[in-house]
């Protein structure tokens, strides 16, 4: 992080842009001219107000060449009280370039590490999130020619408020290698025995693995996390080219993040600038009716992020891990609830992405 500091008097200049709602287009000299009960370009239009049910908004839409620096969104992630996984029922995509399909399709909170419609703090490099719900992205995002993103609300009801700010900077050209992000999510509501999980898949091209999102429900007692992640690079079939221990050693833990307090095992979150486990949870506080229970499964949240150590791949990438857990008979095959997202850089064209999930499927247990 130093380094990034060191290097701010040598960088590169562009034109320092934002798009917001205070300036739609980003364009220069255009920033809060909307008017206001306190007179002009004082707060007249801080935020898109009422996204309808089915709505989808563009948050940016700018000619390049440019880079994308950093990502401020929030949201009330509550709008109902029969219904309040907002976060999952917000998509958030990007598309580069004019391309018809996105290279970004995830749901809001998953993107920032935020799984399961609930929003915990974050301390990563790339992605920061803050009290209360304050969603911070740094992942550099290149443009040669166009950047467009865009807000889906499949949520139930109309979303009053949606604040946000894309920062960037425009430059006369970007170098000929450059790779475009992408990011993607998944879910898997029941692993099948013996069969890994796939984080990501279909990655064609060159390009750089630099993280993953897991959001893991236990459907099963005993220790969950026995399970190796796995990539196969550039048309490894059968076996790996790299494979992990362990899941809680890929996200940098060890002895099931546990501690002993009253002699009884807790487990332990975290949150650093590349690896964490910043979310844990075995009931419901969504529940609004006193007649109803408050137990559900447990549920945790971790993200590793591959910057010092990126995962490089010249013509494909698959990435998976088991589900194995372990108990008094030793390991055993496990059938639990996956989702996550994978993210990489990588030359275009991408493959196409399928469908993404029903937002009732991507609800919580």
């Amino acid at each position: 992080m130093y380094d990034m500091l060191s290097k701010i008097p040598f960088a590169r200049h562009g034109r320092s842009r934002a798009v917001n709602a205070e300036n739609p287009t980003g364009e220069k000299g255009r920033g809060g001219t909307a008017q206001s009960v306190l007179g002009p370009s004082r707060k007249g239009s801080p935020c898109l107000k009422d996204i309808a049910p089915g709505e989808t908004v563009t948050l940016a839409d700018v000619a390049g060449p440019g880079v994308i620096t950093h990502i401020w969104m929030t949201v009330d992630a509550k709008t109902s009280d029969a219904d309040c996984f907002v976060l999952r029922d917000l998509v958030l995509r990007m598309y580069w370039d004019g391309e018809e399909t996105p290279s970004v399709e995830t749901p809001l909170g998953d993107f920032f590490c935020c799984g399961f419609g609930k929003e915990c703090i974050v301390n990563a490099m790339p992605i920061v999130v803050v009290p209360s719900r304050g969603l911070n992205c740094y992942f550099p995002m290149p443009f040669l020619r166009r950047a467009k993103i865009t807000l889906e609300n499949e949520h139930a009801n109309p979303i009053p408020a949606f604040f946000y700010q894309v920062d960037y900077c425009l430059y006369d050209d970007l170098p000929e290698e450059t790779e475009y992000f992408h990011a993607r999510w998944r879910r898997e509501r029941l692993t099948t025995p013996g069969k890994d999980y796939v984080i990501a898949d279909d990655i064609k091209g060159s390009g750089t693995y630099v993280g993953t999102y897991l959001a893991l429900t236990t459907l099963e007692r005993y220790w969950w996390g026995e399970g190796e992640v796995k990539f196969y690079i550039d048309g490894d079939m059968e076996y790996p080219t790299i494979c992990g221990t362990g899941m809680e050693d890929y996200f940098g833990g060890s002895w099931s993040f546990a501690r002993q307090e009253a002699g009884k095992t807790v487990e332990t979150n975290y949150s650093t600038p590349f690896l964490g486990y910043p979310f844990y949870a075995n009931h419901d506080d969504t529940v609004y009716n006193a007649y109803h229970n408050d137990d559900c499964p447990p549920m945790r949240g971790f993200y590793r992020f591959h910057i010092p150590d990126p995962v490089y791949f010249e013509e494909n990438l698959k990435v998976t891990v088991q589900q194995i857990g372990v108990c008094h008979r030793g390991l055993f095959e496990r059938q639990d609830d996956l989702s996550g997202v994978a993210y990489w850089y990588q030359r275009e064209p991408h493959a196409a992405f399928g469908k993404m999930m029903e937002k009732e499927l991507r609800w919580p247990r």
